[in-house]
């Protein structure tokens, strides 16, 4: 069945019983290349029956469908021609695993971070009004993702609006990690109950119809619904601000999903449909797991188990020695923002559970709330990726560096990830952070420099931002010494005469690596490990400079503003005259998905390109 699938418009020519076949067919074909690519299965097999109802009622491209995060569209992409390139998905020249404007028709926004798609959506329907069409616009959202800040600001104009739009709210009970907080308990309440709104507007224009007592008869109904709904459920959030409520329905039910679907479209203004789905539905080692295969590589079916050795990273290593300070410091709290287990806290939040707090998908609350801790003497540590810490900024810059509170920001995942492509790569960190006044910024070459770093953020009543990598430490490089940390001083990792290599954080290692090339080919270099890149260590950087009179940079964040932009700007503000300068970083462009190695080679931060530009 799945092989007659090339379009939308194939769909609609299928009765039940074979969307049924088709359903089962696709979650088989998911499950095939995910374990052999990795990628996001228990959120695309939670919505295969969702998406085929989707692509039944609706007309895609005319129609417009905004994923939220997007990690959960691989259906969608089979169904719209894609079905052969998912072979290749999140490899290098290969699909995404979000959605791209720019890879198909058929992806109308381009999604990554959740909380989005009301937005989009809603912009989408209002300009569709401007330009006097009549087009479906509908937001597919999770549940976790409506803990978002962003996604209540939207609810909140779109009811208001009264366009007409569709959000779709699909409902697993987890984000990554399980959903947490008062709109988690509201939805349990809303989860109990059976499926109360129906086809309201119908049933109102057949009542309006009849003569003379049909209108006051629809008032009344309406008065009785309403009260009874108030009764049922207190304070009905969705309908009190605009929306009309549909639902629950099985989001494993096709024909239940296609008849509320169309029901939807006859409701006039925003209309919410409740879905109820399980995540990893139809693998059972999913279905019990599904924080474990949100994200996974690959993998045995069979058993569930990687394909490959799980070894030491920094996640794991900052979480074990967070444990090991909180032991000795009862100030020290830990706040996430729905990714424990990504970012290393599962252990934590076992040892303190009184000191841990999961705030759901909204980084700018972490960030503020944090703050306010730290108002209060407490120390709090806050691990967030490094592309999700984007969408905490203003909190960074007006809640926590201004009021020079003392709260530690670990920047996980911080360079270039891999395979999740664009929206997760994290180079731009160093770049905004550097614009902030009384932030410490910091980035380890190795794990003991990691425990080293955060031992010392404890004990600095500062602002602080410690970046670190996906992964673990580069296997070909071991550093013997590790200088105690000193507030903005670097180390001096090699002396040499020849050309000077500074570099931050992982790329340190790399650094050796191409000093260790240069010096085959009789090219002495000085190593300096930067370790901050704000305060920045200017007096060892310059004395450096001006014995080489050579300085190559390297970093995994963006060229501007970086690293290299604080080596140039030292050497330009000391007036340092005829130095050579080369520097090797990320361009000023998003970075699309493939492995990390294959990214450093393009971009040319791989040892080989570095050491023959320098030979």
């Amino acid at each position: 069945m799945i092989e007659q699938i090339n379009s939308p418009e194939d769909i609609k020519k299928l009765n039940i019983d074979e969307k049924k076949q088709l359903a089962e067919e696709i979650r088989k074909y998911i499950l095939e290349v995910v374990s052999e690519n990795g990628g996001h299965l228990a959120s695309n097999l939670g919505v295969v029956e969702l998406t085929i109802a989707l692509h039944s009622i609706f007309n895609v491209p005319n129609d417009k469908i905004v994923w939220d995060v997007g990690h959960q569209t691989y259906v969608h992409k089979i169904i719209t021609g894609r079905r052969e390139e998912l072979k290749n998905i999140r490899k290098l020249d290969g699909i995404a695993g979000f959605p791209k404007t720019k890879e198909s028709k058929s992806d109308c926004f381009n999604t990554g971070h959740s909380s989005t798609s009301i937005s989009a959506a809603l912009g989408m329907a209002r300009a569709r009004d401007l330009k006097g069409q009549d087009n479906s616009v509908i937001a597919v959202i999770g549940d976790g993702a409506l803990t978002g800040g962003m996604a209540l600001e939207a609810l909140n104009d779109a009811g208001f609006s009264k366009c007409k739009m569709t959000v779709i709210l699909n409902d697993n009970e987890m984000s990554i990690s399980p959903n947490i907080g008062g709109l988690n308990k509201f939805l349990g309440k809303l989860r109990t109950k059976k499926l109360y709104t129906r086809t309201n507007n119908l049933v109102k224009r057949k009542m309006n119809k009849i003569p003379i007592v049909g209108k006051p008869t629809v008032r009344i109904i309406q008065k009785i619904k309403r009260a009874i709904k108030q009764l049922v459920i207190q304070r009905m959030f969705f309908e009190d601000i605009g929306f009309t409520y549909l639902g629950p329905v099985d989001g494993h039910n096709i024909e239940e999903l296609e008849s509320i679907l169309m029901t939807s479209k006859e409701v006039r203004g925003p209309v919410l449909i409740h879905v109820l789905t399980k995540k990893g539905k139809g693998y059972e080692i999913a279905e019990n797991n599904p924080d474990k295969f949100h994200a996974t590589g690959p993998f045995d079916i069979e058993t569930g188990k990687s394909k490959k050795e799980k070894k030491p990273d920094y996640s794991k290593k900052f979480g074990e020695k967070l444990v090991e300070l909180a032991n000795n410091n009862d100030k020290i709290v830990a706040i996430t923002a729905s990714m424990k287990d990504g970012t290393g806290l599962a252990k934590f939040k076992q040892e303190f559970p009184y000191r841990f707090f999961d705030i759901g998908i909204a980084e700018q609350h972490a960030v503020t709330l944090a703050a306010g801790m730290a108002q209060e003497g407490l120390i709090p540590v806050v691990p967030i990726y490094a592309s999700f810490y984007q969408r905490a900024y203003d909190q960074v810059i007006h809640d926590v560096a201004m009021q020079d509170l003392h709260v530690i920001m670990c920047v996980d995942r911080a360079g270039v990830v891999g395979a999740d492509g664009e929206t997760h790569q994290g180079t731009l960190d160093m770049a905004f952070f550097r614009l902030v006044p009384n932030l410490v910024i910091m980035a380890p070459k190795d794990f003991k420099e990691l425990e080293d770093m955060l031992e010392f953020a404890v004990s600095l009543k500062k602002p602080i931002t410690i970046r670190y990598p996906r992964g673990g430490e580069d296997s070909k490089i071991k550093f013997e010494s590790h200088n105690k940390i000193e507030l903005g001083k670097a180390e001096i990792l090699q002396e040499g005469k020849d050309i000077t290599i500074v570099a931050i954080g992982k790329m340190v290692a790399k650094a050796m690596k191409v000093a260790n090339g240069l010096k085959e080919n009789g090219i002495e270099a000085e190593v300096i490990n930067a370790r901050f890149l704000k305060p920045f260590d200017e007096q060892t950087i310059k004395q450096s400079i001006e014995k080489t009179k050579n300085v190559i940079t390297i970093e995994d964040g963006t060229e501007i503003n970086g690293l290299a932009t604080a080596v140039k700007e030292l050497i330009i503000d000391n007036n340092i005259s005829d130095v050579k300068i080369k520097t090797y970083a990320y361009p000023d462009e998003y970075i699309r998905h493939g492995t990390v190695e294959e990214l450093e080679k393009i971009y040319g931060l791989d040892e080989q390109k570095i050491i023959e530009d320098n030979k």
